[in-house]
Formats: C-alpha cells, sequence, structure tokens
C-alpha cells in the first residue's frame, strides 16, 4: 500500500471519528436542553395546579390582606413594573454606551485590561452585595430612601456588567469588512459605530438585556435589604396625569413592593391559604418574565429582519 494511500485513511478515520464526536455532542446539548425545558414546564405546571383556586381578577385589583381569601398582587405586580422600567431606563443607555467606549474606543493598555477584568468579575457578584452598596449610597448618601427609584438603581447596577459582557460580545460579532468599507467610503468613528456596528449588533445587545432583565425581575435580597416593603395597601403616584404636563416623576419617590417580596411574605405563613397565593403570584411573575422576554425577543427578530447581510 503506497504512502498517500495510508495518509488518506488516516485522514477519512479523522473525519468520521471528528465528526461522531460532532453528533455526540448534539445529541448532548438536545439532552440538556429538552431536560432544562421539561423541569421549567414541570415547575411552571406545579405552580399552576397549587394556586389555580386564585386565578381570578380580583387577585390582580385586590391590595395584600391578612385574610388569604381577599389578598391580591395589585401593589406588587404594578411597583414589578414600575421598578423594571426604571432599570431598563438606566441599564440599557449606561451598558450599551460603557460597551461601545470599551470596545470602540479605549485604547488597548493595562488600565483598560483592568476595567474589563472588573466588569467581568462583577457579573459574578452576589446579589446580597449590590444590595448593601445601594442601601449605603443610594438609601443614605443620595437621601432616595426606600423607594422605586433607589430599588431601579440597584437592579441596574446587578444586570448592568451582564449588559455590558453581552454588548461587547455583539460588538465583537459585526464583520470587521463592514467597517473597513465604511472607512473606505469616508465615514468618520462615530458613524461606523453609530450607522453599521450598532445596528448590526442590535439583536446580540438586546439578548444581553433579555438576560439580564430575567435575572433582575426574581431578585429579592437586594431589594430586602434597601427596604421594600412586604405589606403595602396603597399604589405609587400614576406616572401619567391628565392636566398639564401630563407626565409625573412624583412615583420614583414612593415606597413599593415587587412579586418576589410579596411571594416571600406569604410562603413565610403558617396559613395553607397563603401558600396557594404564593403559588398563584409564582406562575404569574413567571408569565410575566415570559412576557418580557418575548417582546425583547420579537423586537430583536424586527431589527435582524432590517438587516441583509
Amino acid at each position: 500500500m503506497s504512502a498517500s494511500r495510508v495518509v488518506d485513511q488516516k485522514i477519512e478515520q479523522s473525519v468520521r471519528r471528528r465528526k461522531l464526536f460532532d453528533q455526540a455532542f448534539v445529541l448532548v446539548g438536545m439532552a440538556i436542553l429538552f431536560a432544562s425545558l421539561l423541569t421549567l414546564a414541570l415547575l411552571f405546571a406545579k405552580l399552576v395546579h397549587d394556586g389555580a383556586g386564585r386565578f381570578g381578577w380580583d387577585f390582580f385589583t385586590n391590595f395584600p390582606s391578612r385574610n388569604a381569601g381577599r389578598a391580591g398582587i395589585l401593589s406588587a405586580w404594578v411597583g414589578t413594573c414600575l421598578v423594571m422600567l426604571v432599570t431598563v431606563a438606566v441599564a440599557m443607555p449606561i451598558g450599551v454606551a460603557a460597551a461601545i467606549y470599551l470596545e470602540e474606543y479605549a485604547p488597548k493598555n493595562w488600565l483598560t485590561a483592568i476595567i474589563e477584568i472588573n466588569v467581568t468579575n462583577l457579573a459574578g457578584v452576589p446579589s446580597i452585595i449590590y444590595g448593601l452598596l445601594a442601601l449605603g449610597l443610594f438609601v443614605y448618601k443620595f437621601g432616595l430612601g426606600e423607594s422605586i427609584a433607589a430599588a431601579g438603581l440597584t437592579l441596574a447596577l446587578l444586570i448592568l456588567p451582564i449588559v455590558i459582557v453581552a454588548t461587547r460580545e455583539a460588538l465583537r460579532a459585526v464583520p470587521r469588512a463592514i467597517r473597513e468599507a465604511a472607512y473606505a467610503l469616508g465615514a468618520t468613528h462615530w458613524e461606523v459605530t453609530a450607522h453599521h456596528v450598532l445596528p448590526y449588533s442590535t439583536g446580540g445587545i438586546l439578548t444581553g438585556m433579555i438576560i439580564g432583565l430575567s435575572r433582575a425581575i426574581g431578585e429579592t435580597a437586594p431589594i430586602i435589604t434597601i427596604g421594600a416593603l412586604a405589606f403595602i395597601a396603597l399604589l405609587p403616584s400614576p406616572p401619567v396625569h391628565a392636566e398639564f404636563p401630563f407626565v409625573s416623576f412624583a412615583w420614583l419617590n414612593d415606597p413599593f413592593t415587587v412579586m418576589p417580596i410579596q411571594m416571600f411574605n406569604w410562603l413565610s405563613r403558617p396559613d395553607q391559604a397563603f401558600q396557594v397565593n404564593a403559588a398563584a403570584a409564582g406562575a404569574i411573575l413567571l408569565c410575566m418574565t415570559l412576557l418580557m422576554n418575548g417582546v425583547a425577543i420579537y423586537v430583536r427578530y424586527r431589527f435582524r429582519k432590517k438587516i441583509n447581510w
């Protein structure tokens, strides 16, 4: 047998072996994915089954009560929506701007390397640390107190490293040829970034926001640390009014509660009826998370559809 024939056989065996490894990896990945989805589906079904007796309009429109049958989640879901609004309004522009600077403008030196390492490490810091930081900074130093603004800023700090890391990865995924073509046509650095790099990376940026908000909406420790109320029977001031100037920001200074806090409050009570309320609230919180993610995924799909690679 000639030497070339032996080499060809070895190459064929190597290719066959690598294909088997690829197929095995795909099968293992699919098994893990289906196991994770099945676990989520079972947990959701358990919550729906346990809380089925409380699903109704009254549960959404009633305030918390010492009577489990009359207790609702009105103040909790309104507070959650307002806190998430502040979180998005703060974390998204700051996180995207920081990522653009680090990836497109910052010089590659030791200082930038230290910043990048710290940003990556901050993504793994326990959430209670952010709560303690926010307690000293936002609640006491800035005088925001136990307010919606303090909670939104706390959760924005929590997810900021996630948004920065995901945005940088999305910016890196844009082909270098797109930048070079824009520069060749006389575009400035900012025009290349704003008109070409950002539109192509919008899908990845929104993915990072989805991941960050999915974590933030279920956080309890930092919200408890800054003084969220476990029982509140009033709503924050409405953001929109019928009179001029129509928009009000007084609600930012109002006390609040959120869905995880309300669930924790009910779970700490011995009455079994409150456990049913907690299960129903958990199912609704999961639906809110899926709805929020669904909206972000739809927006991401629309952005990607407008771009022709």
